[in-house]
């Protein structure tokens, strides 16, 4: 078999990345290893050059088998990796067919075809999806978000000679199971480790390497831009400042929510939050402590003081602390308000916020007495085995994330306001909603 040597229209690649695309071929000198792992900086080039290297390589080994790509989530992996591949495979002279409804790629070359099953690594029970397939091959794309009976799984499926294992991932806490287990154990495991910057990506313009570095601080500056397995120490929000983000907010908005962290022995919080030409204003907040106040409040008294805080404004949402069950249905029933369940990953919440932050498009009003309080004690559990905040002065830290993880995050990936044109009528007049994480099929 010939494979393709059309040149595809994209920036030459780094000799980082052709390492990724030429390891398993007979005159490279890792071509006996069992498996490469590609981890790094985010924007550093891992996944596209990884891709094309893990079909060009299938092609060059097999016919009429099956392989898996794998990601924490399906809507992740076609967004990050298969929207990306397809049109380079296509330019390269192979013929794919994506059938949406199976999960599944068909990708032809030369009389041969293979099939690619498309499959999301996002929780322990994901490991049931993959179980009993036969498979030559495997990529894990950001293998480090994925749980591990799911890798374990994914890697038991591979037993078809001459099959070979690919992972990708940014670096997490050092402690985390896969850098103990396979990169710091690549060499007993017959792997090929290549350790990506982002300078190794040749398609990021000095402007833009730039722009990524002011663009995170603290553990995420290490571990995003620098590639670097550390463990997040000292404060949570190291970019917050008070000359920089608490400011006096406009008189009138576009937009209106609500965020809510839920408690009854613990702080109740929710936060107003309002937008004004691209930047969110936290107007004012609720914030109830029953250990100082001594007074334990009900639900019923939890949602007149929301009410309070909403006034007559046109909040579009009120997103709350997902295991508030009893206090969702409560604000379900009165039927004044919309109400969706909060996002609740952590790592990433908290990652999306300091996005935000750094970016100066997340502000606070002078009388969020409690959140600028907060941010000034918000830290990270010392000597953890993994990434942990402190359980404490963290319940308008969590009402904000919920905010930011539901609401923003999820507009920046387009998914959130899929019917943007009809978002007021329909989420007012509407009973019941779908959780803005889950897509419309």
């Amino acid at each position: 078999m010939t494979l393709p040597t059309k040149k595809p229209a994209f920036a030459p690649f780094s000799k980082k990345q052709m390492q990724v695309l030429c390891w398993w071929l007979p005159e490279s000198p890792f071509h006996t290893r069992d498996a490469v792992i590609c981890d790094g900086a985010v924007r550093s080039g891992k996944t596209l050059c990884m891709s094309v290297s893990f079909v060009t390589w299938a092609f060059s080994r097999f016919d009429g088998c099956a392989f898996a790509l794998c990601g924490k989530t399906i809507a992740s992996l076609r967004r990050n990796l298969v929207t990306p591949l397809l049109p380079l495979l296509r330019e390269l002279g192979f013929a794919c067919v994506e059938k949406i409804s199976q999960n599944l790629l068909e990708i032809s070359l030369d009389g041969r075809s293979n099939r690619f099953h498309l499959f999301g690594g996002k929780d322990e029970g994901s490991a049931a999806l993959i179980q009993g397939m036969t498979l030559a091959g495997v990529l894990l794309d950001e293998v480090t978000l994925m749980p591990r009976s799911f890798v374990e799984q994914a890697l038991a499926r591979c037993s078809v000679e001459g099959s070979k294992l690919w992972f990708n991932c940014n670096p997490e806490h050092p402690m985390h199971w896969f850098h103990e287990e396979w990169i710091l154990q690549h060499e007993s495991k017959n792997c090929l480790y290549l350790h990506f910057t982002m300078r190794d990506n040749p398609a990021l313009t000095p402007a833009i390497l730039r722009r990524y570095e002011k663009l995170y601080s603290g553990a995420f500056y290490e571990r995003f831009v620098l590639g670097r397995w550390v463990a997040a120490q000292g404060s949570v929000y190291p970019m917050f400042s008070a000359a920089k983000h608490v400011a006096d907010p406009p008189a009138r908005m576009e937009r209106y929510f609500i965020s809510c962290d839920y408690g009854t022995v613990n702080p109740c919080s929710c936060g107003l939050w309002g937008e004004h030409g691209g930047k969110w204003y936290r107007i004012r907040e609720y914030y109830h402590d029953s250990r100082k106040t001594g007074e334990q409040r009900t639900d019923s008294e939890h949602y007149a003081a929301l009410c309070a805080l909403a006034g007559d404004l046109p909040i579009e949402a009120v997103v709350v602390d997902p295991s508030a069950a009893s206090f969702i249905e409560c604000i379900r029933r009165a039927g004044r308000f919309r109400v969706l369940p909060a996002r609740n990953d952590v790592s990433d919440g908290i990652r999306q916020v300091s996005d935000r932050l750094k970016a100066g498009t997340l502000l606070f009003s002078p009388a969020c007495r409690d959140t600028i309080r907060e941010f000034g004690l918000y830290r990270w559990e010392e000597n953890a085995a993994r990434d942990a905040v402190r359980k404490e002065n963290d319940h308008a830290m969590d009402d904000i994330r919920y905010f930011v993880a539901t609401v923003l995050a999820q507009e920046a990936q387009d998914s959130f306001f899929a019917l943007a044109a009809e978002r007021r009528g329909s989420w007012k007049s509407s009973k019941t909603e779908p959780h803005p994480a889950s897509p419309r099929r």
